[in-house]
Formats: structure tokens, C-alpha cells, sequence
């Protein structure tokens, strides 16, 4: 597959060559694009419910509608709810016995303190994060090397350590998009925060299918913005150019992921770390002088066999595209990268009249039986400068026309000759200038020659196929035994890189190239047509005043700084949002992934800018701060229950007025399992393992577990985890019957209740019942309940473990269990 393979996919997905909905550099009026401002916080008649700004909001809404909030939830309640949400497991009976003991005023805010402060937190938190970076630990499809990321569980481990350590959220996303341009001496392990932008997809390794990846993390993942639909076209709906798109596609395209990553941490020197790190430079050396021997034949070749690759080129304009194919050929073969390109010069030369082209355009069209007739009389009326005729290039109608060709290949054959004479010529004057130690020329000073050296060196010359270490050389390697021993040294550096004696684990991070890309549009997507060159710069719905190209090298570091500015008016809202809708169930902006003018308008507008401007302003970006302002709320602490009038009025509860019942995730439902089953290994980060491929409980929690972007588990399909494949913003939530079947069938689930049921053997009767119920209800069993436990186990001839492993089975299947009041 060529480097272009997917480029019509975009297309496809949003319909179409169109034009901007909101148009220009100007400012959108939608109120996402808006500046971030402070609004006043409502005044409330007789308020003896709210405890913050955020429940006088949420009371000014209700009011409006003559609505009130619900009760308070019981402490029972309130603790199970906090302890899921932070930490993603349910509360020890012990905690639960002190919290509901405790009457001090601020009782609530020093929970919230302590489930802040425990180490779950940070795991808890960094799943949400980790759908919104694609986080898999595999390549997806990829060609040749490593299938797996043996290093991404360092970039997942970085965000954990993050989260608990409360790093500013401005400084989180940095580290994310920019660590390699950051003073990280004392942080070294910091450098995995890019794993932010390296652990998506390979597409089948093609380049620009990754480059759009990233930018749709970046965009889609930190702002709420669909960038990535401006591909092929200019955003149907939102005031995104293509032009902008490239733009960023110029700053991600300016760096790759270096062969051999760094170290994470500080290097050790030891006889064992130097005979690691010599063979690991003598395997990387082969493989680098291996990719560089084959670009110099690749380029060697494609300007000695000019002829030949006009000739085939010519033959593939009036057939289908081969952009969308990986293309084979034999080791002597023609490589058809070069073909494409060549192909794509004649198409735009045809358009564009060029004046070394002409003649071939011209002849090319000549029928087989009358060429040699006909030949000649083109040439001649191309030889009349009258003023009708444009320009053309002498060199190449003298050429020609002494004797005029019979035939196309003849033409091919003469056009080689001149344009390797003219390459010779000009590879003479470099040498002449380097023996005299003489300024380097940067042209023939023939007009008419220099015409003829761009076909070779011109900005998109076709035998200037590009060179990488990285991604995209598959245009190096069209042929099997090149692949062959491509693989062959790629293994040998990967094997010892990740399993040799003393290899260290490695930070999967971009380095910048020393001559940053210089974009331009790609026609309808497609970048083998190019379009109009565009300058490395910010979008223009970021732009806070007139915009300056890039300045310092890709511009990444930039583009990251002005993504976290304060005056930024999407990233702090994006983030407050999804922090309201882990907390409450649904955001304050329905369409957490898009704040384009096809997503929804906040519920709230004027408490999402609270928020955005006092997490910026007053928290300095905080998370836990953000935390403790939402779940120290009044509206918070509300009681879930139904109450039919308020449901008449608002039955969407947007009003916030109860709070929403919400069903565990399954992170937490399968934790929560092993919490209760007092068998979770609370070990803190470290390399994947195959939890949802194991047919055995494995103890450790669900974020350890290895995440297969080529083949996810179907456990993790039947529970709504989303696919890797790209950045998720919010997961879909089913009702489907496997999951019930999982619950009652799954031998896993049933080895969680057989522990259980053990944790509560030195009970028996009514004790045991009230201390099954205690652990995964966080409630004793009320007289209805406790009665139903006693029949169920009266119901069998003997109550042994079984019986008992059967009762906690139940519970621990029953929607309660499922859900958070």
C-alpha cells in the first residue's frame, strides 16, 4: 500500500468537496469559540440549600422552572457514590461504620480528601484518559517490526503517577505534546507523556493515516473539535479550513519516532548497561546504513531510468488511480512510488503548460500508426515563437527534432538522455565547487538547463522519493527480498532492544527533523496532488490575534503552549465538561467530543464558563480541585429517587434536579468484584497483562491488562469499552443480553463469588447474610430481603460453601450491585 492508501476515507465519512459553513480567519459568533469570562454568580432568595457557586446555578435553572432539588442521599449512599467515582471501587464496611458515625460539619470534604489522596485514584482516573489517547499496547496493522508497543504501558503508567501527583493540567498536556522540547533533567521519566501522541494505530503503516491520527487527538481529544474533517475538504460546519488542517499536518509531519527510543530514566553506567548499549548501536548502525543505501538506489536509479519511468507513468495516466494499493515488484522492477510521482508530474505539467513538458504532451497523444509521420509537424509548429505559442523548452524540441522520434519510447529514451546529461553537468559543478572550496551552486546559469536540473531536484521532483527511519519507507521497499532483510535487521534491533541483557525501558517519544516539513494542501486528500504551500501555524479558531507561521523549528512546542494558554477558549471547557460528566453522569455539554456547531449547546452556559475560568484562574488547573469543588456541591450529595412531578417537568433530569442513577463501567464492575473478593493485587503500575484474554481471575485491576487494538477481547466489546482505534470521549452504554450471560456464566465471576462467600465463612445464618450485603451493597438487608436470603438458602437440602457461593453469586449479579444511586 502506498503512503496515500486511506486518504479517501475522510472523503467518504463527511461528504464530499464543500465549503466552510462560518468562513475565513474571522472569529466564529458560536459560543465554544467565545473568550472564557467569569460570569456573576446567581443571587438566590431564601437559599438554605446550596453549599457553592455551582449549586446557586444549577438552583437559578430550577427555580425558572419551579422546580426544587431532591433530598440529600443517605451517608450509605453518598459514600458508595464518592468511592466509585474516585477511586473506582466500592468502601470497606469499616469506612462506611466511621463515615456514617462521623457528625462533624466537614466530615464530607475530608472523605473527599482521603479517597483523593489513596493511590486507586490515579488509576481510576487515567482509564477515562486512557480512551480519550487510543491507549493500546499493539500496533494495529502494521507491516514489519514489533506488533506490540512493548513500552506503552510506560505512557499509561506516566498518566496514573500524574493524576495521583496532581500535575497542572496545563503542564499534563505539555509533557503530552512536547516533552522532547521540555527541561526534563529532574522529571526524566516525564519523557513518557508522549506516549500521548505515539501509541495510536500504524494504518497499515501509512504515514499520513498516522499524521491524521494525531491531529485528531490533539484537536478532537483536548478541544472538541473535528479538525481532522477538513482532510479533503473545507469543514462542512465549523470555521475550518483545509488549509488549517495542513497546516497542523505540517507540525506533526515534521517529526518521527526515532529507531531507538530514550531511556526513561537516569542511565546507570555498569560493564553490563555498555555491552548493552555497544551491541545496540552496532544492530542500529546496520539498519540505518541498510534504509540509506536503499533511498540513494531508490533516487539513483529513478533518475538513470527516467525513460523508462515516463514511459510507465505515460501508460497509467488513462488508467485507475494507484494511490490506494501496495504495490509489488521485483528486485530490478520499476518502484511505483516513482511511477506515481512521475505520474503525477505529467498530470499537473499537462495543466500547467510547462515548457519542458509540451513536446510530450503533444506527442503522447499521437496515434501509433501515424506517429512518425505526425511527429515531425508537431515539432516544427512547437519551434514557431510567434507569440501564440507558449514558451518551450529549446534543449528539448533540439533534441527531438534532429531526427524527429517515430515512436512514444523513442521520445522516453531522448527525454533520459537529456535529463541525465543535464544531471551529470550539474553533479560536476557541485564537485568543481567543492574542489576550489567555492560557494556550492544553487542552479546551472542556463535558463533553459535549469528548467530541466528541477525534473531531478525541483520541490517535487518524482526520483526525490523521501527518506525515513520511521514511518513511511514503504516507498524504499516495493520489493519482497528488500522487505525480507528490512525485517530481518528490524528484528535484530527490536529483539535486543526490548529482551537483551540489561535493556532498560525506553519512552516512546517524536524527535523534531532538522529541516522542519513544508506543507501545502493536498488536493481532495490526496497528497501526491499538491495544492497550495501553507505555513506551519495555529488554526485560525485558536488564534488570538492576527497569525504568524511557527516559529521555532515544527512549531509543536507552540502549538502546545497555545493549546494550554489561558485565554485558550476550548481546552479548559472541554476538560471541565467531561470531569461534570463522569461525576454526574452526562455533561453540561451532551457531545463531550464536539464543541463544533453540530455538537450540542450546554445545558448550563453560564456554569460551564465558572468552571472553565475558576479551574484556570483559581484551582491553576487542578483536577482534585476541580473534584472537590463538583462533589462538595449540594447537588452532589442529592438523593437519586424519583419524583414524578419534577420528571414531568424536565424528564431528562437536565435541570439537575435528582441525581442520576448511573451503572458501573466495567473497569469497576470487574474491580469491584475482585475488591469484594479481598483478592485485588493493589500493586501500582508495571508492564500489561493478559487479563481479558485469561480464562483464570487474574488479581490484578482492569487497567493492567494488555489492550489488543488488532483483535479486542469480546468481554471488553460485550461492556461497551471502546476500540482503540481512536480517541473515544465518551463510551456507548448497551443493555444487551451477553452481559447478563457474562454475569451469571462466566467461570471468572463465579471464582470471585466462591472468594466472597469465603471472606464471610466465620459467619453463619442471619450474620452472614447482613455482612454479604454490607460488602457489596454498602447497606444491611431490610426484612424483605433478609427473609428471600433464608428461603433461597432453606431451599437447598444441605447449606454448604456451595450454597452460600450461590447466594453471593446472586447479589453480586443484581442491579444494585450494577449501579450507583
Amino acid at each position: 500500500m502506498t503512503q496515500s492508501a486511506l486518504f479517501v476515507v475522510p472523503l467518504l465519512l463527511c461528504g464530499g468537496a464543500i465549503s466552510l459553513a462560518e468562513a475565513g480567519d474571522g472569529k466564529s459568533a458560536h459560543w465554544s469559540l467565545q473568550p472564557v469570562t467569569r460570569p456573576r454568580v446567581p443571587e438566590i432568595q431564601s437559599d438554605d440549600w446550596s453549599c457553592n457557586p455551582v449549586d446557586r446555578f444549577l438552583l437559578s435553572r430550577l427555580e425558572q422552572k419551579r422546580l426544587t432539588p431532591s433530598p440529600p442521599a443517605t451517608r450509605r449512599t453518598l459514600i458508595r457514590r464518592a468511592s466509585f467515582d474516585l477511586l473506582g471501587l466500592p468502601p470497606h464496611p469499616d469506612q462506611i461504620d466511621t463515615f456514617t458515625a462521623d457528625r462533624a460539619p466537614d466530615a464530607w470534604e475530608r472523605l473527599v480528601d482521603h479517597l483523593l489522596a489513596s493511590p486507586h485514584y490515579g488509576e481510576r482516573w487515567a482509564r477515562y484518559w486512557l480512551d480519550i489517547a487510543r491507549y493500546a499496547d499493539n500496533k494495529g496493522y502494521t507491516f514489519f517490526g514489533e506488533k506490540t508497543y512493548p513500552w506503552a504501558w510506560a505512557y499509561r503508567d506516566y498518566v496514573i503517577h500524574s493524576f495521583n501527583d496532581d500535575l497542572p493540567y496545563d503542564r499534563f498536556l505539555l509533557e503530552q505534546l512536547a516533552a522532547d522540547q521540555l527541561d526534563l533533567q529532574k522529571t526524566p521519566g516525564s519523557r513518557a507523556a508522549m506516549g500521548f501522541l505515539t501509541v495510536g494505530g500504524r494504518f497499515m503503516d501509512n504515514l499520513h493515516d498516522m499524521l491524521d491520527d494525531q491531529i485528531d487527538v490533539v484537536t478532537r481529544g483536548l478541544m472538541g473539535m473535528t479538525v481532522t474533517c477538513a482532510r479533503c475538504h473545507d469543514h462542512k460546519y465549523d470555521p475550518i479550513p483545509q488549509t488549517d488542517y495542513y497546516s497542523l499536518y505540517g507540525v506533526f509531519r515534521s517529526s518521527s519516532q526515532p529507531l531507538v527510543p530514550p531511556v526513561l530514566d537516569r542511565l546507570t553506567h555498569n560493564r553490563e548497561r555498555q555491552e548493552f548499549s555497544k551491541e545496540l548501536n552496532t544492530r542500529y548502525q546496520k539498519l540505518r546504513e541498510f534504509i540509506e543505501t536503499k533511498h540513494r538506489e531508490v533516487v539513483s536509479t529513478a533518475r538513470s531510468r527516467a525513460a523508462d519511468y515516463l514511459l510507465q507513468a505515460q501508460l497509467t495516466l488513462d488508467q485507475p488511480p494507484t494511490d490506494n494499493f501496495m504495490l509489488l515488484t521485483t528486485a530490478d522492477g520499476l518502484n511505483p512510488t516513482v511511477v506515481l510521482r512521475w505520474r503525477v508530474l505529467l498530470e499537473r505539467a499537462r495543466d500547467d503548460g510547462d515548457p519542458v513538458w509540451q513536446p510530450w504532451q503533444q506527442l503522447s497523444s499521437l496515434a501509433k500508426t501515424t506517429f512518425a509521420r505526425d511527429s515531425a509537424r508537431v515539432l516544427r509548429d512547437l519551434s514557431k515563437q510567434d507569440g501564440t505559442t507558449r514558451h518551450v523548452n529549446p534543449l528539448v524540441l533540439q533534441v527531438l527534432s534532429e531526427p524527429p522520434p517515430t515512436n512514444l519510447t523513442e521520445t522516453a529514451a531522448r527525454y533520459g538522455r537529456l535529463l541525465n546529461s543535464i544531471e551529470a553537468k550539474w553533479q560536476a559543478s557541485l564537485k568543481d565547487s567543492d574542489q576550489h572550496q567555492s560557494p556550492r551552486p544553487t542552479r546551472l546559469p542556463d535558463a533553459a538547463e535549469e528548467e530541466l536540473r528541477q525534473v531531478f531536484h525541483g520541490p517535487t521532483a518524482p526520483p526525490d522519493v523521501p527518506r525515513t527511519f520511521g514511518w513511511g519507507f514503504l516507498a524504499l521497499l516495493p520489493d519482497r527480498p528488500a522487505q525480507a532483510a528490512y525485517k530481518k535487521l528490524r528484528q535484530a534491533l527490536d529483539n535486543w532492544m526490548y529482551k537483551g541483557k540489561g535493556a532498560p525501558p525506553r519512552a516512546m517519544v517524536l524527535h523534531e527533523h532538522d529541516t522542519p516539513f513544508k506543507p501545502y494542501v493536498f488536493e481532495r486528500g490526496n497528497p501526491y496532488r499538491r495544492g497550495e504551500p501553507v505555513p506551519r501555524r495555529l488554526p485560525a479558531i485558536l488564534a488570538l490575534g492576527p497569525r504568524q507561521p511557527f516559529q521555532h523549528r515544527s512549531g509543536r512546542l507552540e502549538l502546545a503552549r497555545a493549546i494550554t494558554a489561558p485565554q485558550n477558549p476550548l481546552t479548559a471547557r472541554v476538560l471541565v465538561n467531561r470531569v461534570w460528566l463522569h461525576h454526574f453522569g452526562e455533561g453540561l455539554v451532551r457531545t463531550p467530543g464536539d464543541f463544533g456547531t453540530r455538537g450540542t449547546p450546554p445545558t448550563h452556559p453560564e456554569l460551564l464558563d465558572y468552571l472553565a475560568h475558576w479551574f484556570v484562574h483559581d484551582a491553576n488547573w487542578s483536577l482534585k480541585a476541580l473534584h472537590r469543588l463538583l462533589m462538595t456541591s449540594a447537588a452532589y450529595r442529592q438523593s437519586s429517587q424519583h419524583r414524578p412531578v419534577a420528571d414531568e417537568a424536565d424528564p431528562a433530569n437536565r435541570l439537575l434536579w435528582r441525581m442520576r442513577r448511573r451503572r458501573l463501567d466495567f473497569e469497576s464492575m470487574r474491580d469491584s468484584h475482585l475488591y469484594l473478593a479481598d483478592s485485588l493485587d493493589r500493586t501500582i503500575g508495571g508492564r500489561p497483562l493478559p487479563i481479558f484474554s485469561s480464562t483464570s481471575l487474574q488479581p490484578r485491576r482492569s487497567i493492567y491488562g494488555f489492550v489488543d487494538r488488532m483483535n479486542p477481547a469480546p468481554l471488553l466489546r460485550t461492556f461497551d469499552v471502546p476500540n482503540p482505534i481512536a480517541s473515544c470521549s465518551q463510551r456507548l452504554e448497551t443493555t444487551i443480553a451477553p452481559q447478563a450471560l457474562h454475569l451469571m456464566n462466566d467461570g471468572r465471576v463465579y471464582t470471585s463469588a466462591q472468594q466472597l462467600s469465603a471472606r464471610t465463612a466465620r459467619l453463619d445464618g442471619t450474620p452472614r447474610i447482613a455482612r454479604l450485603y454490607q460488602l457489596i451493597f454498602a447497606r444491611g438487608p431490610d426484612p424483605h430481603e433478609l427473609d428471600s436470603s433464608r428461603r433461597f438458602l432453606q431451599a437447598h437440602d444441605v447449606v454448604d460453601t456451595a450454597t452460600w457461593t450461590r447466594l453471593a453469586h446472586v447479589l453480586l449479579m443484581s442491579n444494585e450491585a450494577q449501579f450507583i444511586d
